[in-house]
């Protein structure tokens, strides 16, 4: 069974954001503004989005 995956691509600066969320952000493996991530889609790294969901976008 494939594991569905979804990209997520940091599309706002964490400056001047929450310390909890910069590291919501780089545990989701994104550094730099407009780097992308591939990860399988599993209810904890959807929670880890819906905290940082104003900095980040969701494809797939």
């Amino acid at each position: 069974m494939a594991d569905k995956k979804i990209k997520v691509t940091l599309v706002k600066s964490v400056i001047g954001t929450k310390q909890d969320h910069r590291a919501t952000v780089r545990g989701l493996g994104l550094r730099k503004l407009n780097s992308s991530s591939e990860l399988v889609d599993t209810p904890c790294v959807r929670g880890m989005i819906q905290k940082v969901q104003y900095l980040v976008k969701v494809e797939g």
